[in-house]
């Protein structure tokens, strides 16, 4: 264990929420990754040190992690790339569940770096080196869960190259459940799945969707949320992925959910809920019907995290 370090925490977090696609992401209070960090002056440049909690998955290589790749192209950006730094990547959420792990993991890794340099960046400005972290994991270059774990809050990003992000007003009681079965979903499978083609129809049914939800945030209009709350587009294409989604899903919406359906690329499901009580019911029922079906699983439920990465 590091001593005389400091700690950071990223949290996991719900990209897409139904109609927003690469668009919109909210952060979740729990769970999520935590990295200690300290300054080594006897070292050069940038070292990972230990990682836990990861089944030895991860790679200690800066290159081929997603924290210390991150890291690094924030410490080069600043000139600081031969500064002696150590850090540790405690891994507190489950791989491939389609609540940003990789984006937590990065979005820690800028944050201990500018903490532990004096803070020489914004939120907003350690931003696109989070997102070439995350990069690492699937590809793409988007920040639909970076940017909720980063910030907080419930995330609009406008355009993705450019980073053009917006944080939206979150009425004050939504709760969220996430239900993760232990089924295994990579990013990159489920994005090749998806048609590049759509209908016109259901162009003008999404964007309907999306601005709805937005308004209906803005506006705390809970029913507008709960009408707009709806995906027809790639909902209906990585259902087929996970196993009884629309049975869970039934159940959700009978228990009070405003909607419900996959958080990312899955296979985790959320459910995004008027108050706590309607969240723990729609937990406990979930779990009921999982466990008939003898799928294990983890089940969180959450507020909607508004500070997303912090210094403990």
């Amino acid at each position: 264990m590091i001593k005389s370090g400091i700690k950071v925490f990223a949290p996991a977090s719900v990209a897409n929420v139904a109609c927003g696609y690469d668009m919109l992401g909210f952060a979740l209070e729990h769970p999520g990754d935590e990295i200690i960090g300290k300054l080594n002056d006897k070292s050069n440049g940038l070292t990972i040190t230990k990682i836990t909690g990861d089944n030895k998955k991860l790679s200690y290589d800066l290159q081929n992690n997603t924290a210390g790749f991150a890291a690094l192209k924030l410490l080069e950006y600043l000139g600081e790339e031969k500064r002696g730094i150590e850090i540790e990547i405690h891994k507190k959420m489950p791989f491939g569940s389609g609540m940003g792990s990789s984006a937590a993991s990065a979005a820690a890794g800028v944050m201990i770096i500018n903490e532990l340099l004096g803070k020489p960046l914004s939120k907003r400005e350690l931003l696109p080196f989070a997102v070439l972290g995350e990069q690492i994991a699937d590809g793409a270059y988007h920040a639909d869960n970076v940017a909720p774990s980063l910030f907080g809050g419930m995330i609009l990003i406008r355009d993705n190259a450019s980073l053009d992000v917006h944080r939206l007003f979150v009425p004050k009681g939504l709760y969220a459940v996430v239900i993760y079965p232990h089924i295994k979903i990579l990013t990159k499978d489920a994005r090749a799945i998806l048609s590049e083609n759509i209908t016109l129809k259901q162009h003008i049914a999404q964007s309907g969707n999306l601005g709805g939800l937005i308004l209906g945030l803005f506006n705390s209009d809970i029913e507008l949320i709960k009408r707009s709350l709806q995906d027809v587009i790639i909902e209906p294409q990585r259902a087929q992925l996970i196993p009884h989604f629309y049975e869970i899903k039934a159940l959700a919406l009978e228990l009070g959910a405003l909607g419900c359906s996959i958080s990312g690329a899955g296979p985790s499901i959320f459910a995004l809920c008027s108050n706590s009580l309607i969240a723990e019911n729609i937990s406990e029922g979930v779990k009921n019907l999982l466990m008939k079906h003898k799928i294990e699983n983890n089940i969180y439920v959450s507020s909607i995290n508004q500070e997303g990465a912090i210094l403990l």
